[in-house]
């Protein structure tokens, strides 16, 4: 085929599909030009998952009349005017492309004034035309309401997902801006139900306590650090605060909201050593450097950032987490390095220690074959947390608590897949206050969760009532494992299916904890109940739940071979 210029038309939808892939990107490019416009109060509104409608209002400085057309036009903007300028951005919106991106897919209008003028103005926008242009009376700042969003872009539509899935990213992405400019007042509804409201009053936590709940807000640590062009600000969480997925993970670079690999990496190596396997921290991590320190210009959506000093900015992020860290009792736990440990060395240490070891495997180990068990007899219990076991072929040290897990696991499938989940009504009925998040998830998966023995009833304002819940955690902290099981049925990052992730989380919350002192009885019973799982060399996450040293490897450290 011939090269030829592509029409207008068919490029703005190209741009159009660069910018705003979902209702939550048109959300996010409103907000930032509100937050470039000095707004001190934005509300954002949306129906039907965006598709209907997204409507954004601020009392930012407004647009002059002789501008609003050409806020419309590609490449339009207040932001550069020279290639020094876009070496050194300040503002969160620079590319002028997201109004005019906006107009190419969906149906808009605007109301605007300008703080030097009267009288404000009023366009309406059809496919990119204006089909309507008059003055009208209104406040300062500007408002901008999208209609049908994707109408004249009809193959996007099929790529979204349900109402609710796209209402969770809209309040993802307003939480963001939230967090990132905490003296700003957002409120979000959607489908005419107040998601969120905040304060606008500069406190981080009052933030944190309208989205993730007061306990969280009282117990995440404050993070500070400097050197000599970074400055390093915000809020992590203790040890007890991990969640199961990097949802609860926020990082801004000069307020702006960013993915990047490297800050997440630099924030979790900071709990290296402090939480389990596939638990990860909450954080809200601001990083403040000059403007040409960081190049912002590498992604049509501005998400993603590269830094000139790469290796300056993850010292310093680890540190200052570290450093806030430290002033919990649980920083000072360590982990045994992973196959370094011999027995010699694991048996001399005490047995506090011990407790604390997790995913032990000396390099003589054995790894054990994914088969049934041997009979094994119970020979006593070590600091609480491991059961000593003799089988045929020598010594078995079982990690109590991963192997009680093992076993509620399959038990608790089996019960779920024959209907027959053992349910407990709660004679008080325990409230819980979700973030828009979870709520938005709670809505999707309801039906899913009832299945598993959870009657929930909505009890106003995110607020919700969980009146029966599975026997089994019944005597457990209920709340916490319900926050547990919704950031599993949210997470990207665990594939495995939603029974088997509702499964996993009910079975590690109920499972025999270490530091539990049991009786032979109660070990033996658990041995037995061990001997009969379809799977009993691992626990649902993956973790091993025993070492085997065999007779060979034990006459040979002992010197009776060589």
């Amino acid at each position: 085929m011939p090269i030829k210029v592509l029409a207008s038309e068919l490029a703005s939808k190209i741009a159009a599909g660069e910018v705003i892939e979902r209702p939550a990107s048109v959300v996010k490019e409103l907000v930032e030009n509100s937050l470039d416009a000095g707004a001190s109060q934005i509300s954002i509104e949306a129906q039907g998952g965006g598709i209907g409608l997204i409507k954004v209002s601020d009392n930012g400085a407004g647009i002059p009349a002789s501008e609003v057309e050409l806020a419309f036009c590609r490449y339009a903007t207040s932001k550069i005017s020279s290639l020094a300028d876009l070496e050194g951005i300040s503002s969160l919106g620079f590319r002028g492309e997201a109004l005019p991106s906006i107009v190419a897919v969906a149906e808009a209008e605007i109301f605007t004034r300008n703080k030097s003028e009267a009288i404000g103005s009023y366009m309406c926008l059809r496919k990119g035309d204006i089909v309507r242009r008059e003055s009208c009376g209104r406040p300062q700042g500007t408002t901008v309401t999208v209609h049908r969003l994707f109408r004249y872009f009809p193959a996007r539509l099929k790529f979204l997902k349900t109402i609710n899935t796209e209402n969770s990213h809209i309040a993802h992405v307003v939480s963001q801006y939230a967090l990132a400019f905490p003296k700003v007042r957002f409120s979000l509804v959607l489908d005419e139900h107040l998601s969120f409201n905040t304060a606008g009053n500069g406190d981080l936590r009052d933030v944190i306590n309208q989205l993730y709940g007061l306990e969280v807000a009282q117990k995440m640590l404050k993070v500070t650090g400097t050197n000599t062009y970074l400055q390093v600000s915000g809020l992590a969480s203790p040890p007890s605060l991990a969640r199961s997925n990097r949802n609860y993970l926020s990082f801004f670079v000069n307020q702006r909201w960013v993915r990047n690999p490297l800050l997440t990496r630099a924030t979790e190596e900071a709990y290296h050593g402090l939480l389990m396997v596939g638990k990860h921290p909450m954080a809200i991590i601001n990083i403040s450097l000059p403007a040409e320190e960081v190049d912002v210009n590498v992604h049509p959506t501005k998400a993603q950032i590269k830094f000139h000093h790469e290796q300056a900015v993850f010292s310093s992020i680890e540190k200052a987490v570290k450093e806030a860290l430290s002033k919990t009792p649980l920083a000072t736990t360590k982990t045994v390095p992973f196959a370094t440990t011999s027995w010699q060395e694991l048996a001399s240490l005490p047995p506090q220690r011990l407790g604390m070891i997790q995913d032990i495997e000396p390099t003589f180990i054995t790894s054990l074959p994914a088969m049934r068990l041997p009979v094994l007899r119970v020979v006593g219990q070590l600091a609480n947390t491991y059961i000593i076991a003799e089988g045929p072929d020598g010594l078995y040290l079982i990690d109590q608590h991963a192997a009680h897990e093992r076993i509620l696991y399959e038990r608790i499938l089996a019960q779920w897949s024959q209907r027959e989940v053992e349910v407990q009504g709660l004679l008080q009925p325990i409230t819980i206050e979700l973030s828009p998040r979870e709520e938005e998830t709670l809505k999707t998966n309801e039906g899913i969760l009832a299945q598993f023995g959870f009657a929930i009833e909505s009890f106003g304002s995110r607020s919700h009532l969980i009146r029966a819940v599975p026997s089994l955690i019944v005597k457990a902290n209920i709340a916490e494992i319900l926050n547990m099981l919704l950031d599993n049925l949210a997470s990207k990052e665990n594939r495995s299916p939603w029974e088997e992730k509702i499964a996993a989380s009910l079975a590690c919350h109920s499972a025999i904890r270490a530091g539990q002192q049991l009786s032979d009885d109660e070990m033996r019973e658990l041995i037995k109940q061990l001997e009969e799982a379809h799977q009993p060399r691992a626990c649902p996450h993956g973790r091993p739940t025993m070492i085997h040293l065999n007779s060979h490897q034990l006459e040979k450290e002992f010197g009776r071979i060589s």
